[in-house]
């Protein structure tokens, strides 16, 4: 076992066909088909053979294979190189390796995107600058 692979708490291969919801702790690894909803905060890694159509929500999504649907994670998505993505992507952090395929929307706007408080300091500014000029 590579050490990558001691860390995975589950696995599903690549003949396993599964229908339903998934809810772990840990790393949890899918290679074959899995329909339902994906409920962790750590890493699920969807392998070169894996087909999910599903929604997950994640700490960490791993794709080197196939999802439909909406993914959500709360660290990162990584696309890798012979992957495809077909849904709706929301996460902080996008990895695409060239070769990786999103087709859908994507936000990354998350909850620490502060668009106001950006807006107010600008327009601290203009009031400064402002002040400045007349005086």
């Amino acid at each position: 076992m590579k050490k990558d692979d001691a860390q995975i708490k589950a696995y599903m291969g690549e003949d396993t066909v599964f229908n339903g919801s998934l809810s772990f702790d840990g790393t949890v690894r899918i290679d074959g088909k899995f329909e339902g909803q994906v409920h962790t905060d750590d890493t699920l890694i969807v392998g070169e053979t894996g087909h999910l159509i599903a929604e997950i929500s994640a700490g960490t999504i791993i794709c080197m294979g196939r999802v439909e649907g909406t993914l959500m994670a709360s660290k990162k998505v990584e696309i890798h190189s012979n992957s495809r993505v077909v849904g709706n992507v929301k996460s902080p952090a996008l990895y695409i390796e060239l070769g990786g395929v999103l087709d859908g929307s994507c936000d990354m706007t998350g909850k620490e995107t502060k668009i106001i408080p950006l807006v107010k300091a600008e327009e601290k500014e203009k009031k400064a600058s402002s002040q400045s000029t007349k005086g």
